[in-house]
């Protein structure tokens, strides 16, 4: 992934690689915003393969609040031309995987705080082609990453059923080629869609769109249920759940929450790369 990205951003030639040139330089990484700093593999593959060196102040996953302006958090040795070559790619990625672990950090601090025992998950609202990255970030935060792809597992959401023309349809359709190993969830809009998807065999129920308290009442009954079948079904609650809103989510018999805005729309950690200015004899970093 770090070779083609590489490849992208010097489709030929690095004309700004060769006004510096080969000389040995130190940059240093400074992180300028709070938060969790989490993508240290990627970043470290990145000048592996420009053929530089990183040295680590912070181990991955601590939190990194910069509370004068900014927070020495790595170096960087190698030829000038080379730290340029990956610097810009390193930041995004750092940058970005940063951002997804610091919006997980805050949900799982809430459910900590909540006393809510559940995971904590993302989705595959993801960017295209960046997904390892940020689903890398979730782990590094304390959240769970959910399926990784479509193979991962099968979710039949509301296309699925539509398609098929009844939950019972689609889980037997999935069962019969998912086999045992794959578990199956269903997403369901009402509390009867939901008996449908566990009498059909679903092993997760996703609860989507209710209210809290609805929510609440639809978990219980589905438990007590399951309970009086002899069944085990784990619930999900999804759908337009905010870092705001979770709280209220944070109920007895929810297994998982899930959080697209876990990866949309979050805010990036602001780091930054620079090297050593060397004028009338004196070396500082800006």
């Amino acid at each position: 992934m770090i070779e083609g990205w590489l490849a992208e951003d010097i489709p030929s030639f690095d004309y700004g690689g060769y006004v510096v040139g080969d000389d040995e330089k130190v940059a240093i990484l400074y992180c300028k915003s709070p938060g969790v700093l989490a993508g240290v593999p990627f970043f470290n593959e990145v000048f592996r393969q420009t053929g530089c060196i990183v040295v680590w102040s912070f181990e991955e996953g601590v939190e990194i609040i910069p509370r004068e302006g900014k927070v020495t958090v790595a170096e960087v040795r190698g030829p000038a031309r080379r730290i340029l070559m990956g610097e810009r790619l390193a930041l995004n990625i750092l940058a970005r995987c940063s951002g997804v672990a610091s919006r997980a950090r805050r949900l799982r601090t809430l459910a900590d705080a909540c006393g809510f025992s559940g995971a904590i998950a993302g989705t595959r609202k993801t960017t295209p082609g960046f997904r390892l990255v940020e689903k890398y970030g979730m782990q590094v935060g304390g959240a769970d990453t959910h399926r990784m792809d479509l193979s991962s597992m099968v979710m039949l959401k509301d296309n699925h059923i539509w398609a098929t023309g009844s939950i019972t349809r689609a889980v037997e359709t999935a069962r019969s080629v998912a086999g045992f190993s794959a578990k199956i969830e269903v997403e369901c809009q009402s509390e009867e869609e939901a008996n449908e998807a566990v009498d059909a065999g679903a092993d997760v129920v996703m609860l989507d769109n209710f209210t809290p308290q609805t929510m609440q009442v639809a978990a219980a009954n589905i438990k007590t249920r399951c309970l009086g079948v002899g069944k085990s079904v784990l619930i999900e609650a999804s759908g337009g759940i905010t870092e705001e809103t979770a709280a209220q989510y944070m109920l007895t018999g929810i297994d998982v929450i899930s959080f697209g805005t876990m990866t949309q729309s979050v805010p990036h950690i602001d780091f930054s790369l620079k090297i050593a200015h060397v004028a009338d004899g004196t070396t500082t970093f800006q």
